[in-house]
């Protein structure tokens, strides 16, 4: 698989290190350093000015205590969650309500062929094959916060392209104000999804704003560490909106259709009063049975492990994308 040079990034492998270095393929990282608790809240002060402009003085100092509450001087913070992790730690519905339950029900996932159709109000609507998420466009390495709405996040090195060069390449009219997702609906490869006593209705949907779409951060994942997508991460293709809230990055998907009005997304659905349309990572409102102030990062150590740190607005990439909600009510549009 080919990877070019990514871009400059919030998380460089300069800040990061990772699991047994990489695979002994990044063995720079450890002469670099990590970027610790101090530098962790420096960098939310700085880089995360335009986001924290969207809370009061006072929200705006409860999160300053939250930083130092949650982050361990000395303990590093920035650390690659381990692949083991991030392949058997997953939210995947289709596969299975528990954690555990994708990778022990995806096994047998049949990702080729697969096609994914890029249609709406666009004026070349086209369709991707499996070799296609290859070689359409150039592959490059992400390094990304991944939060989760239950309160835990991962640092995860993805590999992809840019969601916009997949939308440019169809050609989108002035009518298109929003991108429409769909997951792959397959009851057969996908038991939870013919299941008599599942509250979810599938297909999976997931939806953005135009301009969120564009944003260079907004990418389309088909590897992560360097190998192609597990089927329990979402493979061949999926999405990854690193400044929300993880139900948004919709996996294995078929179906991308650019609208005029806003699309329906699964957990809206669901339950509209605890899962919102923008679902942006916000440290300042609580979800209705839990506290977004903090989170569980899940690295190399166990459940009980010290690894509580403070949530950051936006997750931290308020630099790049706090712009897109000027002037927006952020806890009405949550």
């Amino acid at each position: 698989m080919l990877i070019n040079t990514k871009k400059n990034h919030r998380l460089s492998e300069q800040q990061v290190t990772d699991e047994s270095v990489y695979h002994g393929r990044r063995e720079l990282l450890k002469k670099l350093g990590y970027l610790g608790a101090g530098s962790l809240l420096a960098q939310s002060a700085s880089t995360n000015a335009g986001a924290l402009d969207f809370f009061s003085s006072k929200e705006a100092e409860v999160f300053q205590r939250q930083a130092l509450k949650f982050a361990p001087a000395g303990e590093s913070l920035q650390i690659l969650t381990p692949e083991a992790k991030i392949s058997s730690h997953n939210n995947f519905y289709e596969f299975g309500m528990g954690k555990s339950d994708p990778v022990e029900n995806a096994q047998g996932f049949k990702v080729n062929p697969w096609q994914l159709s890029i249609s709406g109000e666009v004026d070349k609507p086209y369709t991707l094959g499996y070799d296609d998420l290859f070689k359409h466009f150039p592959l490059e390495e992400r390094i990304y916060r991944l939060r989760c709405v239950e309160a835990w996040s991962m640092v995860i090195p993805w590999v992809g392209f840019g969601l916009a060069e997949l939308i440019k390449k169809a050609a989108p009219n002035s009518r298109a104000k929003y991108v429409a997702f769909e997951t792959l609906y397959d009851p057969e490869q996908m038991p939870e999804q013919k299941s008599r006593f599942g509250s979810v209705e599938y297909p999976y949907v997931e939806g953005l704003r135009i301009d969120e779409a564009m944003n260079p951060l907004t990418f389309m994942s088909v590897g992560l560490y360097g190998k192609t997508l597990p089927a329990q991460n979402g493979a061949p293709i999926r999405l990854v909106v690193p400044w929300k809230y993880g139900f948004k990055s919709i996996k294995s998907i078929v179906g991308i259709k650019l609208v005029e009005d806003k699309p329906p997304t699964t957990w809206n659905i669901l339950a509209d009063r605890e899962y919102g349309f923008y679902a942006n990572v916000n440290p300042a409102v609580d979800h209705p049975r839990w506290s977004q102030a903090s989170e569980r990062r899940i690295t190399t150590g166990g459940l009980f492990a010290r690894n509580r740190i403070a949530t950051l607005p936006f997750n931290g990439y308020g630099e790049e994308v706090a712009h897109l909600y000027k002037n927006m009510d952020l806890r009405k549009n949550y």
